[in-house]
């Protein structure tokens, strides 16, 4: 995976002014377009397309303050209609338009090109299991909401909050296969996994394919398949996001799965009653590698 990664970022620099064709790197390196882009945004830190933008603007701007072509054509170069739709990308990665950067040489805000690299880590051993799962369905009451990588996700806490005490104890009484419990389902996730982008929030359970949805509910069908289970226990989500960007950077690298399409499930198997700590498990779609 970290020379697919590699091989990845040389490729973004030699097609600046082309199209990528990451799908096709990604069956060379026998893996998936989706499972290169989640694992680039999980170690990268930010999206693919990000890097792309930022990477295109830091060449482009070496261009501008060379002055050696008018602005209209080195943005078709870069695959820009308009010198305005390239100015407001240049702008939003340099923090000022083109026209003032070709006069003052600057401000510039350069991005260097990523590389990756294998550090030894690890120290820690993952509890982790496969489990091979039929066909089943997940339950409950679904939100659109904004994706947040890091701390507690305000607008999860108002969907969870919203629903009355007995809504909560009514879909627990619904569940009847595994993953068990309430669940905490996120579906429908950009693959480069950009902040603030939406993803479906389902709050509810799993049930067979045989048993009678409520016309109420939401549902979410999931496919037959395999799932890597992670147990995460300490405080809460820190231990949950720390072991979910643990699997990026250390469990898929070192072992021959890799994520397929589906929605990611957390099951809450204890918890203190403030929520401080809880002991859960985070179940990822995989298929083999």
């Amino acid at each position: 995976m970290i020379s697919a990664l590699n091989r990845l970022v040389d490729l973004v620099d030699a097609r600046l002014t082309g199209e990528l064709d990451i799908d096709g790197l990604a069956a060379a390196a026998g893996t998936t377009e989706y499972h290169l882009r989640r694992m680039f945004s999980s170690l990268a830190g930010m999206p693919l397309s990000e890097y792309v933008r930022r990477r295109r603007m830091t060449v482009a701007a070496a261009e501008v303050v060379r002055g050696s072509d008018d602005l209209l054509s080195i943005a078709v170069r870069y695959g820009y209609g308009s010198t305005e739709a390239f100015g407001r990308a240049f702008r939003a990665v340099h923090g000022a338009g083109p026209g003032d950067v070709r006069r003052d040489g600057g401000p510039l805000r350069t991005q260097p090109q990523l590389r990756f690299r294998l550090t030894v880590e690890g120290s820690t051993p993952m509890d982790t299991r496969i489990a091979d799962r039929p066909a089943f369905r997940l339950i409950g009451r679904a939100a659109r909401v904004p994706l947040i990588a890091e701390g507690v996700n305000p607008h999860i806490q108002q969907h969870i909050a919203a629903l009355p005490a007995a809504e909560h104890t009514r879909l627990k009484a619904l569940g009847d296969t595994d993953p068990a419990g309430l669940l905490q389902v996120c579906d429908d996730l950009d693959p480069d996994g950009a902040e603030g982008s939406e993803l479906t929030y389902l709050h509810g359970v799993a049930v067979t394919e045989a048993t009678r949805v409520p016309d109420d509910l939401d549902a979410i069908e999931v496919q037959a398949g395999r799932w890597a289970v992670f147990r995460t226990s300490g405080p809460h989500p820190q231990a949950l996001q720390d072991t979910w960007a643990a699997t990026a950077t250390e469990w898929f690298p070192a072992n021959p799965w890799r994520l397929r399409p589906g929605p990611s499930i957390v099951a809450v198997l204890d918890r203190a009653d403030d929520f401080s700590t809880a002991t859960c498990e985070l179940w990822l779609p995989v298929e083999p590698q």
